[in-house]
């Protein structure tokens, strides 16, 4: 059997910056700052919306705390079984992803319930600096079908190396790297440097292409997470 080891920070690095072009994502920030410039409320875009980045960053940080203790809680025949459950998860859901490439929004999706869309619509009437938080944590949660998959399996490959400062480092490093699209929309429309609807353009246009980039990623992640419980590869 050959061996390969791969490098942990190389494989958050490479999966946080593709994971954090994500059409759902990207797709709420931008009506959050257009519902804020509709309101005539331009200068409350970089509060409300970096309280509500913040909060998504933190919602996602704790949620993987929580998966990633979870994880390496586990016997390691069990673990080894979870990986493989976890890799033909994440591999199912690179193939929706790479689905919605040639026909977008067609049957099955890794998107947003409909019915979470329209209550998320709903909270941005009223968007103060409280109730941005409670988007932020509401958002990271339905999101959680849309953008969980890549995440997923960063957590699994941490978990092989256990609890430690590296492992909560790497993954505050995947999370800020994860919004830092959404740190730049906020930034970007509050200067005026780019228009709403411009972003809005440039998110219609590319949609396809980041399901596309997502579904070949959570693939290859897949492929590796197997490779990783069967021992033939691994991660330092």
């Amino acid at each position: 059997m050959v061996e390969a080891t791969l490098p942990t920070f190389g494989a958050v690095l490479v999966t946080a910056a593709v994971d954090s072009i994500n059409p759902c994502a990207i797709g709420v920030i931008l009506l959050l700052v257009a519902t804020l410039i509709k309101q005539d409320r331009k200068r409350d875009i970089l509060k409300v919306g970096g309280i509500y980045v913040a909060t998504v960053y933190l919602t996602y940080f704790f949620a993987g705390l929580g998966i990633l203790h979870f994880l390496v809680g586990l016997p390691v025949q069990l673990a080894n079984y979870i990986t493989t459950g976890v890799a033909m998860l994440v591999i199912a859901g690179g193939l929706l992803e790479i689905k919605d490439f040639f026909w977008y929004g067609k049957g099955t999706s890794l998107m947003i319930p409909e019915e979470y869309a329209e209550k998320i619509a709903d909270k941005m009437d009223s968007l103060t600096l409280l109730s941005a938080i409670g988007l932020g944590i509401f958002v990271a949660a339905v999101e959680l079908p849309c953008t969980g998959g890549p995440y997923l399996a960063i957590l699994t490959v941490l978990s092989q190396q256990g609890i430690n400062l590296t492992a909560y480092g790497l993954m505050a490093l995947y999370n800020l790297i994860f919004v830092m699209p959404l740190i730049l929309i906020v930034a970007a429309s509050y200067l005026g440097s780019y228009k709403v609807s411009e972003m809005k353009e440039w998110k219609h246009m590319n949609k396809a292409k980041m399901r596309l980039g997502a579904g070949l990623l959570m693939i290859f992640l897949g492929w590796i997470l197997l490779l990783l419980a069967t021992g033939i590869v691994r991660f330092g």
